[in-house]
This record gives C-alpha cells, structure tokens and sequence, in this order.
C-alpha cells in the first residue's frame, strides 16, 4: 500500500481500503463480457447517462414547476448533476470511488414523478391500497425493470454496488420488498460512496432551493437572516464587499455555505472513519451506523435550514397552489386510466395484467406510466383527456 497526501494508507491502484472496489465488485444480474476501455461502475454511469429516465429530469420540477418558473431555475436534471459534482469532489479526498458516487447521484431521483415532491404525496395516495408509491423504490424498478434499452434483459444491469448504493443511500430500508431489494441486504448500509450521495443530495437541495426561493419570491434576503448559517455568512459578505449587489452577495453567501457544510462533512467523515476502524468495505456495511456525516454542530444547523424551508417556502402560497394542481392533475389520471384501460398508450397497454380483475398489478403498470412523464407532458396528457388547462 501506499499513502494518499492526505496520510490515508491506499491500495496500488489509488483507493483507500475502505473503499468500494470494482474489481472486487459482485457482478450484474446478467452476465456480459467487460468493457475494455472502462470500470464497470463507469459502464453504470454511462448508462444512467443514456437512460431515457435520466433525459426526462430536464422536464420534472425540483420546486417550481416548469409552468410557473423561468429558464434559470433548477429541475431535477439540474439538480442531480449538482449533487453528482459534490459526490465527486467528496469521493475524491476520501480516496473512495468517485465513478460509483457519481453513478449513484445521477440516478438517484430517476423514480420521482412530475411536479417533485407534491406529485409523489399525489401518486402515493392513488396508490395507498396498493402498496403506496416511494420514489426511492420506483428509482430501483426504473434501473432493473422499466428501462428497455437492451434486447438481453429489461432494465439497466447495473452492478450491485451501484445498485445497493441507489437503494440504500438514505440508510438500512426495515420495510422493504422483498422482491424488489432481493439480495442487497436493504437493512444493512451501504458503502460509503453511496452515503456521500445521500449528504451531497442534501447539500445541493438545500442551498439551491434558497436561490431558487429568492428568485420566485417565496424567501426574502431578509427572512433568510433568521437562519443563522446564512445571516453568519451574509454578514461576513457584507464586511467583505459592502459595495456589491445584493444579489451578488446573495449568490456568493449561498457558494461559501455549501463549501463549508463539504468541508465539515470531509473532516468529521474522516474522523469517523478513523475512529471506526474500518479497513473494508464490507466492514463498513456491518458497521451499524453511518460514517460520513457532519459534526453535531453542522448537523443541528441544517435541521434548522430544512425546517426554514419547510415552513417559508415549501408552504407558501405558490408552492401550494402547484401543489393542488399537481394532486387534482394526477388524480384524475389515475383514476381514468383504472376505469378505462384503453385510455392508456398502445405501448403501455401490452404490459398491464391479463386477469382484468388483478387491480394491483394494473394500478402498478399506471402508476409507472405516470411516473414516467414529465410536467409538461401530464398537463398535455391532463387537457387531452379532460379538455382543460
């Protein structure tokens, strides 16, 4: 072994022991020759990348939905290429594998429905005596199921390191299905290149909904001095550049508290690590708790961040107002397609379940359906159907 700048002890080919090494990896459900000029956990990045699920995030909200936003605001592709950067930039010092990570943060909200967050409690609740519906686990079906790219097998075949990091990111799953999680061990964690994902997600979703909320009027400069992570740094740009504009100063106070929530992360992960011990990465998935984390400090002032944001701006009046739009839009969709099956597009058609009487399997085969399209592409299906914009 030798040893990173950093003084971590690293395998001969870069990585720190505890890292996910692809060539130790677990292999894919169907077996195919490896690429010559790439890592397998490279191979997943590309084919998350070429996805058409991956391709429809341009159209799916983060906050604000297409309709009611402008060009400059964030959507869920946008979203996951900043969560990925960060996962990257993470993986790098810790000498984990950053092809895995990135993988992992690129595909990790492939399963959510139009209209973010008020689209999946819509979904969810036409879904309710069927098992309900959880983005985490439709992400899973999208990347081993739903995706029809190859003629071999349905889904992406992706490894089972990048497919036990897409889901279990967010920690152990205690109800999961057991078909679905078959063989990834859904109450243990996972590796660390999967843990930094789930921080990184949070990082970008937080900081970025501040500019976004500010840009649509939902937060003020002004309300936001209440949370003391940003009013700290905002004094600070303020002594540093009393003459710039508040918008400049806004934007350079949201960059410099990302930076400073990565650099607590790095340095209390690195400690975790150290102290636990671990020299592998199976170690790390037996070890019973996370290992990158941020300090307690950090970590009491990002709850703080969250519920700001929960309270002024995920429930202010034009988030809301999207939000009932979203319910009633797929509301009805739903509910039409469950009472006329041919309502629903040819190619969707030949999957729903031939006893007529199984009302699950046909409510999964449209909630996929709806899942699958974009804001702008339900609203277009909502005033086909319904006549109405």
């Amino acid at each position: 072994m030798v040893k990173s700048a950093k003084g971590t002890k690293l395998t001969d080919h870069g990585l720190a022991p505890y890292a996910t090494d692809w060539r130790q990896s677990k292999g894919r459900k169907y077996q195919e020759p490896d690429a010559f000029d790439r890592t397998p956990y490279q191979r997943d990045r590309d084919r998350i990348i070429h996805s058409e699920s991956f391709r429809r995030l341009q159209y799916k909200t983060q906050v604000y939905t297409n309709q009611s936003a402008g060009d400059h605001f964030r959507t869920r592709l946008t979203h996951s290429m900043e969560v990925a950067q960060i996962t990257r930039d993470i993986c790098r010092y810790l000498n984990l594998d950053e092809d895995l990570g990135e993988t992992i943060a690129l595909a990790h909200d492939l399963g959510h429905p139009p209209f973010g967050h008020a689209g999946e409690d819509a979904l969810h609740m036409c879904m309710e005596s069927y098992g309900g519906y959880r983005h985490n686990d439709q992400t899973l079906r999208v990347v081993t199921q739903l995706e029809r790219r190859y003629a071999m097998f349905d889904g992406l075949n992706l490894t089972w390191e990048s497919l036990e990091g897409i889901a279990k990111h967010n920690g152990p799953i205690k109800n999961a299905d057991e078909d679905l999680y078959e063989g990834l061990n859904p109450r243990k964690h996972c590796g660390l290149e999967g843990q930094v994902a789930a921080l990184a997600d949070d990082i970008a979703y937080n900081h970025h909904d501040i500019d976004d909320g500010i840009g649509m009027g939902s937060l003020t400069v002004e309300k936001m001095r209440e949370v003391r992570h940003f009013d700290r740094i905002y004094e600070e740009m303020l002594a540093t550049y009393p003459k710039a504009e508040e918008d400049r100063l806004l934007k350079e106070t949201i960059r410099r508290m990302i930076s400073r929530q990565v650099k607590d992360l790095l340095l209390t992960s690195k400690s975790n690590i150290e102290k636990s011990g671990v020299q592998s990465v199976e170690e790390v998935r037996e070890y019973g708790k996370a290992l990158i984390t941020f300090s307690p400090k950090m970590e009491e002032e990002t709850v703080e961040l969250k519920r700001f944001l929960y309270n002024n701006m995920y429930r202010h009046f034009k988030v809301n107002r999207s939000a009932f739009r979203a319910h009633r839009i797929i509301g009805d969709l739903f509910e039409t397609y469950m009472k006329h099956r041919r309502m629903l597009p040819e190619q969707i058609q030949k999957y729903l379940p031939k006893d007529k009487k199984d009302k699950a399997g046909k409510a999964i085969v449209v909630a996929d359906y709806i899942s699958s399209l974009t804001d702008r592409s339900c609203v277009q299906e909502h005033a086909r159907l319904f006549g109405v914009r």
